[in-house]
């Protein structure tokens, strides 16, 4: 059996996107590893769109990590989902709500393209990040082979550790990433994304970001929130900031506690064309 895909970006943060609505895929673990290092596919998550499961949602949204992995949340996955719809006609509305595993997204299209992502509250209730061996509140200092780091810890439908450096050109972006990632680890046992922050001015924030089942990606949406909450968090940034990430900016706004974080940008479709997945 063959589907139909679009390859899609947002700062060069690759998706393959397939419409569950008018087409059958059944996602296999396998066939997305294969599919993610492919020279024509080669992406680092594929988003499948699927007719909702919720009467509070528009269509159910699918996220799965290059090795094949189904996570909760994907923010630049989102936007490019929202363009995508409204691409392939699935919908006219400029206002979307989508369900995926762990939570709900509000997308707002704009009328010069951009979109903007309400990716719900913060998380920091640990046994729901889920997180172990720590106290409670969202800074925790980590002991690692590569040096101490205070890290802000928390989800956003998918869990998120972000430590402030001083130079993100020689951070162990790779090596703490897979050390904080071993299976099982004892302290997030579903593992987790690691975002490296430096701090420019209180508008501004550098970002390397470590995505689990993935690497280093050249950006990375939820990861950009959950890098300005933490600077929030610690008083270092103000409620809008511009957040560089080695593949281009993106804005997130964030009012403070209780609120709802915000993710600003626009996706483009790279390519389309059709797979045997059978």
């Amino acid at each position: 059996m063959k589907i139909t895909f679009k390859k899609m970006h947002l700062l060069n943060n690759h998706f393959i996107v397939i419409d569950g609505v008018n087409q059958t895929f059944k996602p296999n673990t396998k066939l997305i590893r294969e599919w993610a290092t492919r020279s024509d596919m080669g992406f680092d998550q594929l988003l499948l769109i699927e007719k909702s499961r919720h009467k509070e949602a528009h269509f159910y949204y699918r996220i799965f990590n290059a090795n094949g992995s189904e996570v909760g949340q994907c923010g630049n996955g989102a936007l490019c989902v929202a363009q995508f719809l409204a691409s392939e006609n699935l919908s006219k509305e400029n206002h979307i709500r989508l369900a995926t595993r762990t939570s709900f997204i509000e997308l707002q299209l704009a009328n010069d393209h951009q979109i903007t992502a309400n990716l719900g509250t913060p998380i920091f209730t640990p046994e729901k990040i889920p997180f172990t061996g720590f106290s409670r509140g969202p800074i925790h200092t980590l002991e690692t082979p590569f040096g101490s780091f205070d890290g802000c810890i928390l989800s956003l439908g998918n869990p998120h550790c972000v430590l402030q450096v001083d130079n993100l050109e020689t951070a162990p972006v790779a090596e703490l990433g897979d050390y904080l990632n071993q299976s099982p680890h004892p302290y997030f046992p579903q593992g987790i994304n690691v975002e490296f922050m430096k701090i420019i001015n209180p508008k501004r924030i550098d970002l390397r970001v470590y995505e689990r089942g993935v690497g280093e990606t050249q950006a990375c949406g939820s990861g950009a929130c959950a890098a300005v909450i933490a600077g929030r968090l610690l008083n270092r940034l103000k409620k809008k900031v511009d957040v560089h990430l080695p593949g281009g900016q993106l804005q997130v706004n964030w009012p403070g506690n209780g609120a709802s974080v915000l993710l600003t940008g626009k996706g483009a479709a790279i390519s389309e064309g059709e797979i045997d997945c059978s």
